[in-house]
C-alpha cells in the first residue's frame, strides 16, 4: 500500500468490512463512511467498527486527508463526495480486490477460494481447520464465520494471524480474480451468476493457471474442463487425488470417506445439504494441498458451526422456523431448496433479488429454478429489486419475475415493501411450516428474519 492510512469508502459492505479489521488490526490507521451509516440503519455493525479503533464519517468526503489511501467497494460510483474529494486532493485511490490482491499475494503461503457458488462456506471451513491445526491464518471473508464469534467480534468474518498465511474468497464479478497469484487456487463450481459462461470460463481458467497449485471440483463439468495439467482434483463420483465415497445425507448434516492414497479419515458435517458435502471436500482438498493431513481436517470440520445468512436458523415459535440465506444466483438458490425441500411442512420463500441488472441477466434460469424447486403447496414472495440508484435499465424487475415464475406452474407474487411481506407471511404461516428469507447485497433482510420470528411469537 502507498500509505499507512487508509480510508474505506462504503466500509459496512461485507468485502470491506473483514478487509479494513485487517488493515486495522497489523497496525494502520483506519477511517470509512458508509450509505447505511448516514441512514442510520445497522447501528451495530458501525458500533463494532468503531471498537476496532476505526473512525467513522458521513459519506461528504469530510472524511478524506492528505497521506490518505482511498479503497472503494464495487458498490460506490465515482460520483459519490468522498471520491471527488480524494481526487481533488490527488490521493493515491485502490479497489478493494486491489487491496486485498496486494495483502494475499504478498503472504508467503495463500489460499484463494474461487467459484460461483459455495466461496465463504469453503473459506470458512479452510480457515477453521488450519486454525484447528495450530496454525494462525488471516483469513478475508464475505460472511460471518460463527466458530470465531465471540462478544468482542459479532462481526467475524475476518480473522487475524500470521501475514504470512493468507485466505480469501475471491470474486469473479468484476474480473478483479485475474489480479491473484495465490499458493492454492480452489476452483468449486463455475456457472451462471455476474458475467456469461464464456467470459467466465476466460476468468477462472487464468485463475487456476496463475496458482502454485490449482484444487479443481471434478464433479463440476464446467470447473473440471478447466482443469489445468498437474491439478488437485477432489471428487465423490471420479477417480481424483481426493476423493469422498460412502455420501450419506441427513437433516442434520453429511457422513462420508475421504480418502488421498494410502490416506484416508471419516468426516462428519454438521451442516445439511449435498453443497455442504461437497464444499467440506474442497477445503479437505485444499489444506490437504498445505500439508494438512485428512484426519486433522476431518476431525475439524466435525466442529465446525457454519457461517451467518448460509441456510442460518434464525429461530423457531408457533412451529414455524425462519431460516436466512444468501441464496441469489441459480445455482445456490437451487441448493438451498433442495436442502429445505427436505424438511416436513411448506415452505414460504420470500426472495430479495440482489439487483435489476442480476435479473435482465439471468431472470429466465432464476424463474426456472424457482419452478423447479418450489412443490406445489410451497409460496414464492417477491420484494423489488435492491436498488442502489443509477442509471441500471428497471425494465425487468420482480413483477416480470413473478410473472415468469407463475407461467412454469409455481406460486408467486409480488409486494413491493417489507411491512407488506411481513403481513403476508404472518397471514400464511401455520405450523410445520419453513419461512426461508433469501437475498445478497443487503444486511437488514437479517434483521427483518429476526423480527419476523418475533412477530410470530408476538400472534402466539
Amino acid at each position: 500500500m502507498t500509505s499507512s492510512s487508509t480510508f474505506f469508502c462504503g466500509i459496512g459492505g461485507s468485502g470491506m468490512l473483514p478487509l479494513a479489521c485487517i488493515v486495522r488490526a497489523r497496525g494502520g490507521s483506519v477511517a470509512g463512511s458508509d450509505r447505511a451509516l448516514d441512514a442510520g440503519r445497522l447501528a451495530a455493525k458501525f458500533e463494532f467498527l468503531r471498537a476496532q479503533g476505526i473512525a467513522l464519517f458521513p459519506q461528504d468526503g469530510s472524511g478524506l486527508a492528505d497521506g490518505m489511501t482511498l479503497v472503494t467497494s464495487a458498490a460506490v460510483e465515482a460520483t459519490i463526495p468522498d471520491v471527488a474529494r480524494a481526487r481533488a486532493l490527488g490521493l493515491p485511490h485502490l479497489t478493494r480486490p486491489q487491496l486485498l490482491a496486494e495483502l494475499l499475494n504478498a503472504a508467503a503461503t495463500s489460499v484463494a477460494v474461487g467459484g460461483t457458488s459455495g466461496k465463504s462456506t469453503v473459506t470458512g471451513m479452510i480457515g477453521w481447520i488450519l486454525h484447528h491445526a495450530g496454525k494462525r491464518p488471516t483469513v478475508m471473508n464475505g460472511a460471518v464465520m460463527k466458530n470465531f464469534v465471540s462478544t468482542e467480534t459479532p462481526f467475524a468474518s475476518a480473522l487475524v494471524g500470521d501475514p504470512d498465511l493468507f485466505v480469501s474468497e475471491v470474486d469473479e464479478s468484476d474480473g478483479s480474480i485475474s489480479l491473484y497469484r495465490p499458493s492454492v487456487a480452489v476452483l468449486n463450481n463455475v456457472s451462471l451468476d455476474h458475467k456469461e459462461m464464456d467470459e467466465l470460463r476466460t476468468l477462472f481458467g487464468g485463475f487456476l493457471r496463475a496458482a502454485g497449485t490449482a484444487v479443481v471440483n471434478l464433479d463440476d463439468a464446467e470447473s473440471r474442463a478447466l482443469t489445468p495439467p498437474g491439478a488437485t482434483g477432489f471428487s465423490f463420483d471420479r477417480d481424483a487425488t481426493v476423493r469422498g465415497s460412502g455420501l450419506v445425507l441427513d437433516d442434520e448434516g453429511s457422513q462420508f470417506t475421504v480418502s488421498a492414497g494410502e490416506e484416508q479419515a471419516q468426516v462428519a458435517v454438521p451442516l445439511p445439504g449435498r453443497h455442504n458435502a461437497g464444499n467440506a471436500l474442497a477445503a479437505i482438498a485444499a489444506v490437504h494441498a498445505l500439508g494438512v493431513p485428512l484426519a486433522k481436517a476431518a476431525a475439524a470440520l466435525a466442529g465446525f458451526k457454519g457461517l451467518k445468512r448460509r441456510l442460518e436458523t434464525v429461530g423457531s415459535t408457533g412451529g414455524v422456523t425462519v431460516i436466512d440465506d444468501f441464496a441469489h444466483n441459480p445455482d445456490k438458490i437451487a441448493a438451498t431448496l433442495a436442502t429445505l425441500a427436505a424438511r416436513p411442512g411448506r415452505l414460504l420463500v420470500l426472495f430479495q433479488p440482489h439487483g435489476y441488472g442480476p435479473l435482465a441477466k439471468m431472470g429466465d434460469e432464476l424463474a426456472q429454478t424457482f419452478a423447479t424447486g418450489l412443490r406445489p403447496d410451497d409460496r414464492l414472495i417477491l420484494s423489488d429489486p435492491v436498488y442502489q440508484g443509477g442509471t441500471v435499465d428497471r425494465s425487468r424487475g420482480s413483477e416480470w419475475l413473478v410473472d415468469a415464475v407463475r407461467a412454469r406452474g409455481a406460486q408467486a407474487e409480488h409486494l413491493p415493501e417489507r411491512p407488506a411481506i411481513a403481513a403476508r407471511l404472518l397471514e400464511l404461516a401455520r405450523p410445520g411450516d419453513t419461512i426461508a428469507i433469501l437475498g445478497a447485497r443487503d444486511d437488514t433482510l437479517s434483521e427483518f428474519a429476526a423480527e419476523l420470528v418475533g412477530n410470530l411469537a408476538a400472534r402466539g
